[in-house]
């Protein structure tokens, strides 16, 4: 059993890389109700979701710089040419795990009817900023047992800037434990996307890893500093990476990564994935808090990977490449 000392919980980056004309843009956020609508140079980026029809926050669609959208649409819409209807919880790109304290905030869609569902509820949503380079907000998110008792609280920070092609979402969180928690070991978590069904593997995508990893078979349950998802939507060529940082608990994680279109980084899952390692159970006690970075990048699709992302300020360049003299693009 491992037991977490006191430490900040969650800083998310995502960090998402676009190939546009542009130097510069302005981003425009607006509170509607129960979302936030970021644009960019007056063009929908995404929403981030946080009303009580569903059992977690989200943030809705993803779009590239041409418009396209690259993540699934099931759950949010029913649209043609879109036929995988299973997995209801994967929303875009979330934040969940399936056992804490024996309680499921991965599995917890309300039609589910699951006794042992969790949820996250948002609180408050604060600070809503917009600027030339950059907007953020801030959330206060109660994670509840199916009982209603709040076990967790987040305090989530989300900054959406652009640094010329890039579109950056980087997402600071600190969890406390109110009661103690226990993250059990489990392969379905934790910070994940759900790419668009036309980039999955089974459509003719492709899964990499920072190990050399290809395809699900050498990706699945590995550890890795970056896993990266590329494929095609309507014709562009896009790739979703996501990075974790070297001070995350337990870097390098293991990762959820599915044929059909998943790429979860999962910090507490062991031997979930792997049978031969002991289990591993993660004890928070009421007070501490947990720190796990994350950072993911949204490009059009490039052979070499290294480059496109150093050859930019980018972190998590910094992050999961050695300092070296970078490659040629090819």
């Amino acid at each position: 059993m491992f037991r977490m000392s006191n430490c900040r919980l969650l800083r998310t980056g995502l960090l998402f890389l676009i190939f546009t004309l542009s130097l510069s843009a302005a981003v425009t956020l607006t509170r509607a109700g129960d979302r936030i609508h970021i644009d960019i140079d007056g063009q929908p980026f995404s929403d981030f979701y946080f009303g009580p029809d569903a059992p977690k926050p989200y943030l809705y669609p993803l779009r590239s710089s041409g418009g396209k959208i690259v993540t699934r649409r099931f759950p949010m819409e029913k649209v043609e040419g879109e036929n995988t209807t299973s997995d209801q919880h994967h929303r875009s790109l979330w934040l969940g795990f399936s056992s804490i304290n024996g309680y499921d905030y991965w599995g917890n869609e309300f039609s589910y009817k699951n006794p042992k569902a969790g949820k996250a509820v948002t609180r408050s949503v604060d600070q809503v900023s917009s600027g030339d380079r950059a907007g953020t907000f801030r959330a206060t998110i109660a994670w509840l047992a199916p009982s209603g008792d709040p076990i967790l609280e987040e305090r989530r920070l989300t900054t959406i800037s652009v640094d010329g092609p890039l579109r950056i979402i980087d997402v600071t969180i600190d969890l406390q434990a109110i009661v103690k928690c226990t993250f059990g070991d489990s392969k379905d978590g934790a910070f994940s996307v759900r790419v668009a069904e036309s980039m999955s593997e089974r459509k003719g995508g492709l899964l990499t890893n920072s190990e050399g990893g290809r395809g699900m078979a050498q990706t699945w349950g590995k550890p890795a500093r970056w896993v990266d998802y590329s494929g095609e939507v309507e014709g562009e060529k896009v790739g979703i990476a996501l990075f974790e940082h070297p001070s995350s608990f337990h870097h390098p994680s293991r990762w959820h990564v599915r044929d059909y279109g998943l790429l979860a980084v999962n910090p507490f899952g062991a031997q979930a994935f792997d049978k031969s390692l002991p289990v591993q159970n993660s004890v928070l006690d009421a007070g501490r808090s947990l720190h796990l970075q994350y950072a993911s990048s949204f490009m059009l699709r490039c052979r070499n990977l290294r480059s496109k992302l150093s050859t930019r300020s980018l972190p998590a360049a910094k992050w999961c490449f050695p300092a070296r003299k970078v490659d040629a693009d090819s």
